[in-house]
């Protein structure tokens, strides 16, 4: 089996697992009887640990290897959810959610695009195809995931199954928390049979970058702030916002995270032709212009699932471009570097997403609209930004007489 399958198949572990853990988590803390500030500063808290890891991602993984930090997060990951599935205490609760990523799987249609697996499994992806089978080769993995993702998320049903079999609500979602724990083991034993070879001198098609190390990352990381600001709003808050706007549960919202997940997975597929057609940088202002407008229609939305349509237009559209991004960011950067690039870039949208959560859980009870209108000012900010600071930036693919470079595993 290639790198690209084993993956893929990582990828399908870790999205179906953080699926099902994006929508349960708030849920399990406002079963625990935390308030809507608790609830946000236990995500902000978690998020804080999640950005040291994304540190320790960047540098290890250009050093160390990254077949060996992303089995390390796996381990890491089980230790999490094996906590979370034995007790209630708080400081447990927020040190456990940290080390496994718990609610910060990047929302459901995301395919798992997010977190600090992603600085790890970028290289490696981007290594094993052409760089004109890159953006394909993104869209794939994210396509994968978002089936993965769409089954994960009827798990998170799981809570409201067992409570009607007269279980309590904590051993409830402690189930649940086990069976993260198994399907983490499952994702380092899918890691052991990946090839890396180690880069000392840039490839052909990386051999002059058009941007520096350094020029890239702060480019990337002044965008990534940005966006990772409106995600803090949106994502670990967005489940509670349906909550306390429609009144749902968990087995509702199980439903609509599936649908919109399997909404999402086909745009995935069509991404690098729209690339190919427009350009990288174009299909990402694009895309994501429309979304959120689809996203900004959810404050009218007089029904959950209406609501619900409009999230899975959003996300759909988010689809479409996500590849692109992904990709160009690996396509104009130094291979011997691209761990550091993904994680130095990223990390301000970790840092910025630790702040969001707090404010937003703080008025969410008197502005129940707090979280869409947050997410949709930064991340409109995030896509102006993005179209100054990249419009004139070519990937390989995209530039004049460009080589394409040899499959490498």
């Amino acid at each position: 089996m290639s790198n690209l399958r084993w993956l893929y198949t990582v990828r399908a572990f870790r999205s179906f697992t953080t699926a099902f853990l994006t929508v349960a988590f708030p849920l399990y803390l406002a079963q625990g009887g935390y308030s809507s500030a608790k609830i946000g500063w236990t995500l902000t808290a978690s998020g804080f640990l999640t950005g040291l890891l994304v540190i320790g991602v960047g540098i290890g993984g250009d050093t160390l290897g990254r077949r060996l930090v992303i089995i390390v997060l796996g381990v890491l990951s089980v230790v999490g959810a094996g906590l979370l599935a034995v007790t209630d205490a708080f400081w447990v609760v927020v040190l456990a959610s940290g080390l496994g990523g718990v609610g910060r799987g990047g929302g459901a249609g995301s395919g798992g695009s997010w977190g600090p697996v992603f600085p790890a499994e970028q290289p490696l992806l981007t290594a094993s195809v052409t760089d004109q089978n890159r953006t394909a080769a993104f869209g794939k993995i994210s396509f994968i995931g978002v089936i993965a993702g769409a089954v994960g998320s009827l798990v998170a049903g799981l809570p409201d199954l067992l409570h009607q079999a007269g279980w309590s609500w904590s051993g409830a979602y402690h189930v649940l928390f086990a069976l993260a724990a198994l399907l983490s083991l499952g994702m380092v034993a899918a890691t052991l049979p990946i090839r890396e070879v180690k880069t000392e001198s840039p490839t052909e098609s990386a051999a002059s970058p058009p941007l520096s190390p350094w020029q890239l990352t702060r480019r990337l990381a002044l965008t990534n702030a940005l966006n990772g600001l409106g995600f803090g709003f949106l994502g670990p808050l967005l489940t509670y916002w349906f909550y306390l706007r429609y009144h749902v549960g968990p087995a509702q919202l199980a439903v609509l995270y599936t649908l919109v997940n399997l909404v999402s997975a086909l745009p995935y597929l069509g991404a690098a032709r729209l690339a190919a057609r427009w350009g990288s940088v174009r299909t990402i202002t694009i895309t994501r212009t429309l979304g959120l407008i689809s996203l900004l229609a959810m404050v009218w939305t007089p029904s959950f699932w209406l609501a619900g349509m409009a999230y899975a237009l959003r996300m759909a559209l988010n689809s479409l471009g996500m590849p692109a991004r992904q990709s160009f960011a690996m396509g104009v950067s130094d291979e011997r570097y691209r761990s550091r690039v993904s994680a130095f870039s990223q990390l301000p949208s970790q840092v910025t997403a630790m702040v969001s959560p707090a404010i937003g859980g703080s008025l969410i009870d008197s502005m129940i609209n707090i979280p869409i209108f947050g997410a949709v000012v930064f991340m409109g900010a995030n896509v102006v930004a993005y179209w100054f600071a990249f419009r004139r930036v070519k990937p390989p693919e995209e530039q004049p007489n460009s080589v394409t470079s040899e499959t490498r595993a």
